[in-house]
């Protein structure tokens, strides 16, 4: 039996994803959790009895991220998968640099996220085709994770106190982000940078 950890800040995503792969007949969920915190908590709790397979981790929730959370659980031996809505390159790589061993979006099918829960308890690991070539088309980004995060959110038409409350930063941060992304990518404002940005793949 696959034992696993599902932990995402949408109660409504993190109750689905349970009850779907509760119906695989050899997958468990042994623990929930809202936050990144409560995800490093539980897994060390499970991980002290080998009570824990596999985590998988929503890239966005706070206190820390997915990403942030599965360079923790290394360390401990469990192996994690990182469920997104967010699949840009940066995140990918910044992912697979911590370890990660499946990315996902989370346009995926149930049963295609139990066979790569499957394929990362045994040892393997799975990316997307589709992110994964993204990835490689797009070249490095020189914008952070968190950058790119603002600067997506602004893109779509989000206002400073509207980004900071959705990224959990506050509004000073988030104008920082946004000035040094406008900075590293030579634009003449945010909408410029918003525009380059997506021309390279980067959010």
């Amino acid at each position: 039996m696959i034992r696993i950890l599902i932990a995402d800040d949408e109660n409504l995503i993190r109750a689905a994803l349970t009850q779907l792969l509760e119906l695989e007949d050899d997958i468990t969920v042994v623990a929930q959790a809202a936050s990144g915190r409560a995800a490093l908590d539980e897994a060390r709790a499970l991980a002290a009895t080998g009570g824990l397979d596999v985590a998988v981790l929503d890239l966005q929730m706070p206190d820390p991220d997915g990403i942030a959370v599965a360079a923790e659980l290394v360390g401990l031996s469990i192996h994690s998968i990182i469920v997104t809505s967010h699949g840009r390159p940066g995140h990918l790589k910044r992912a697979l640099a911590a370890g990660v061993r499946g990315f996902l979006p989370k346009t995926t099918e149930a049963h295609r996220l139990a066979e790569v829960i499957r394929i990362v308890a045994s040892g393997g690991r799975y990316v997307d085709p589709q992110l994964a070539a993204e990835a490689i088309g797009a070249g490095d980004s020189p914008l952070t994770p968190r950058e790119a995060d603002c600067l997506e959110l602004a893109a779509n038409g989000a206002g400073i106190e509207d980004i900071a409350a959705r990224v959990h930063l506050s509004p000073g941060t988030v104008r920082n982000y946004l000035s040094s992304a406008i900075t590293k990518l030579g634009a003449a404002n945010r909408h410029d940078a918003c525009a380059k940005a997506a021309r390279m793949g980067w959010i």
